[in-house]
C-alpha cells in the first residue's frame, strides 16, 4: 500500500514530520486540530515538503529519521533534498573535524 512522508510547517516556524496513507486528509485533519498534539495548538500548518513510497513502512521509516534531525537540517531538506543535508550527520562532521 502507498504511504506519504510529509512535512508541515507550523504557524511557530517549526516543523512537523509524518507519515500517512491518505495524505489529503491527514492534512485536513492537522488544520482541524485532530491531527497530532503537537500541531493542534500551532495551527495552521502548510504543507513544506511530501514524498510518496510505494510501502507504508518506507514512509514511516523516514518519518523517524527526519524526527531525530535539528531545526536547520529539516529547512535545508526541505529547500535541497537529500544532496542539501549530504555530511550533516554527527559522524561526518567528526569526520571532517579530524582532517
Amino acid at each position: 500500500m502507498t504511504g506519504f512522508t510529509y512535512v508541515l510547517r507550523c504557524s511557530d516556524g517549526t516543523f512537523y514530520a509524518g507519515s500517512t496513507k491518505h495524505l489529503d486528509d491527514r492534512i485536513e485533519a492537522h488544520q482541524q486540530g485532530l491531527g497530532s498534539d503537537y500541531t493542534t495548538s500551532r495551527r495552521p500548518v502548510e504543507l513544506e515538503w511530501f514524498a510518496e513510497f510505494d510501502r507504508i513502512d518506507e514512509a514511516f521509516a523516514l518519518e523517524k529519521q527526519i524526527h531525530g534531525w535539528s531545526h536547520a537540517k529539516r529547512l535545508a531538506f526541505i529547500e535541497g533534498g537529500f544532496d542539501a543535508i549530504k555530511g550533516w550527520s554527527a559522524r561526518e562532521r567528526a569526520l571532517r573535524a579530524r582532517r
